[in-house]
């Protein structure tokens, strides 16, 4: 007695948005392949493009991450004066360069800059005020920052 297939019980194979449903790796592989084969009439195309944005929206998330850490450490630096040190302004280039390395690997997010700082900037606001001690009211509601303050402002002791 061997082992029967889903066809020879009369079951239909499982369709590409089951498998990607139910495991996502298998799912993967398998539409890589297709598609490395040319066999797009068999690609889960709405799955594989929703995907790809997602993939897209990781790409923004970073950009908006890396920001946020910068502008956090910006407002710390400028409301706590007497707490600057080297190490703060080494965390700044840093920082920095975890930007531009994302801005490098995704120049295409150059247009979103405006909306990620905005949003980067909400963040570190109240991660500020929450590691500084200080009063949300004490940070600006809107980033005070420029681009070029944000990418080439100097932090020396």
């Amino acid at each position: 007695m061997g082992s029967r297939s889903k066809d020879d019980v009369g079951l239909a194979p499982e369709t590409p948005a089951a498998t990607y449903d139910r495991d996502f790796y298998a799912w993967s592989n398998e539409q890589a392949a297709l598609i490395r084969a040319g066999r797009w009439q068999d690609v889960d195309r709405e799955n594989v493009a929703e995907e790809i944005e997602s993939l897209g929206r990781e790409q923004f998330n970073k950009l908006e991450s890396a920001l946020r850490v910068l502008i956090l450490h910006m407002l710390k630096w400028d409301h706590q004066p007497k707490l600057r040190s080297r190490s703060w302004a080494l965390s700044i280039q840093a920082q920095r360069l975890d930007l531009e390395d994302v801005l490098g690997d995704n120049p295409g997010l150059k247009p979103r800059l405006e909306e990620a700082m905005s949003r980067a900037h909400r963040k570190a606001r109240i991660e500020a005020a929450k590691e500084t001690g200080l009063d949300m009211t004490a940070f600006p509601d809107a980033c005070p920052y420029s681009w070029n303050d944000i990418v080439a402002r100097q932090h020396t002791l």
